[in-house]
């Protein structure tokens, strides 16, 4: 057994219920301990490192298993890591787990893989949080862009950024330092404008989280609408498969239903509704109802569908669309069962415009989901970005854009000292994103969101 203070690490890093299980170790002792563990004809060593040498797991009559040594600096963590590969399941893995720890390993932590990788300078902040991000992305979007911030493009971008500002802030502070000088200082009125400059690139960055939510996290899409109006039916259209049940009985839906799917690259939080209509008898009905209504209030986008088989009845449905939507929703208004014979050029108008679709047959289904993408996008985005920053960095930018600001201000009435001080919390503000200025509290949060084996 080891010295506590060893602090070599063993975690399994791969999932459960897959072919092969991997463990990785990680410290000082991570020959030693895989050396303890592993039992065959050649011994893992400096000699044989990066070579996979077959073996077998715990004795000589063990589970077979290949094992690779990897000596640091030149690994993921910067240390020496060693990693055994299994079968897969819970109970090899487990098993591999505890030799390791038994063998003097102790158990990693959330994410003290990637954090060493951090601190031993194999990675930025960014990067270390693009590991989480690709392990989660839900899209081929949400992976494009975290294997570019993994390959550090948000990171250099940041770097630039925060180095042209500590660039400016040499020159306020040699003001300060060098005052009876005649040195060649930049007029006033330039510096100005180049601390400005540097605010509107620290502003655009920020303002990239949008589309970082988007393609991270979805959008929170609501299908609503009267009884019987095929929220379902288009729920289902939009899944690809029958999940939410149909019926011609209005009030099937008695409770929201929700799903993801992607469409056109984007992901959709999808939300299915009761029927909306005032006046109901049936109290699970009255509670679907209100849960449909506080639904609405937090969604990215409203779907709301119009019953295009009764146009007798479609003044008054728009009227109680107008009347339900809740203030600010980003809505989309719908005919919905044009396949039934129906005129849809006699169909009054909406605000916004509406689209006329049949989600029994798919008649319309391309041309809504291509309003869909044009109302998330605002009709801009056309490919993934090289980067686009998550809310903890804009909050961090946000504040920088402020403090460069104050130092614009500061610089207009040549006060060099508080133009200095405004600049140097720029400059820390946006070397938390890297983790250039990072405190380990911030660390601690960021890393506890990771799974145990990253």
């Amino acid at each position: 057994m080891f010295e506590a203070e060893n602090q070599t690490i063993a975690a399994v890093c791969t999932g459960h219920g897959g072919a092969l299980s991997i463990l990785r170790i990680s410290g000082e002792h991570a020959l030693d301990v895989l050396k303890r563990i592993r039992f065959g004809r050649v011994e893992p060593s400096r000699e044989t490192a990066r070579q996979m040498l077959y073996g077998h797991l715990g004795s000589p009559d063990g589970e077979p298993c290949l094992a690779v040594f990897m000596p640091g600096p030149h690994s993921y963590t910067g240390e020496d890591v060693a990693e055994i590969q299994c079968h897969g399941g819970a109970f090899a893995a487990g098993r591999a787990l505890k030799l390791a720890l038994d063998a003097g390993a102790r158990q990693a932590g959330n994410g003290e893989f990637t954090r060493r990788a951090f601190l031993n300078g194999k990675l930025d902040l960014t990067q270390a949080e693009g590991v989480m991000e690709l392990i989660s992305a839900g899209s081929e979007q949400a992976g494009l862009l975290a294997e570019r911030q993994l390959n550090g493009c948000l990171g250099n971008r940041i770097r630039e950024t925060r180095g042209r500002i500590v660039e400016l802030l040499a020159e306020c502070e040699s003001r300060l330092d060098f005052s009876e000088e005649d040195l060649d200082w930049t007029e006033p009125e330039e510096f100005k404008q180049q601390i400005e400059a540097q605010r509107e690139i620290v502003e655009q960055l920020a303002e990239t989280s949008r589309a970082g939510s988007i393609i991270r996290d979805g959008v929170r899409l609501v299908i609503a609408g009267p009884p019987n109006a095929g929220k379902s039916s288009l729920m289902n259209r939009m899944l690809g498969y029958e999940r939410a049940i149909v019926t011609e009985i209005p009030g099937t839906t008695r409770d929201t239903l929700e799903e993801s799917v992607i469409l056109q690259g984007i992901r959709y939080r999808l939300t299915d509704t009761a029927g909306l209509r005032a006046e109901t008898s049936d109290p699970v009905e009255v509670l679907g109802i209100q849960r449909s209504r506080e639904t609405m209030r937090t969604a990215d986008l409203v779907v709301w569908l119009l019953d295009a088989s009764s146009p007798e009845t479609a003044q008054a449905q728009i009227e109680e669309m107008k009347h339900t939507i809740p203030d600010g929703a980003v809505l989309i208004p719908c005919w919905n069962k044009i396949d039934l014979k129906t005129n849809a050029e006699a169909l009054p108008a909406t605000m916004p415009k509406a689209e006329f679709i049949s989600a029994r047959t798919g008649d319309g289904f391309e041309t809504l989901t291509a309003r869909l993408a044009s109302e998330v996008w605002h009709g801009k985005l056309e490919s993934t970005p090289d980067y686009a920053v998550t809310e903890r960095h804009a909050a961090l930018l946000r504040q920088a854009a402020g403090h460069l600001a104050d130092a614009e201000h500061e610089t207009e009435i040549e006060a060099w000292e508080l133009a200095g001080s405004a600049l140097r919390s720029a400059a820390e503000q946006i070397g938390s994103i890297t983790g250039e200025t990072v405190t380990p509290d911030v660390l601690d949060e960021i890393f506890s969101r990771f799974c145990i084996g990253k």
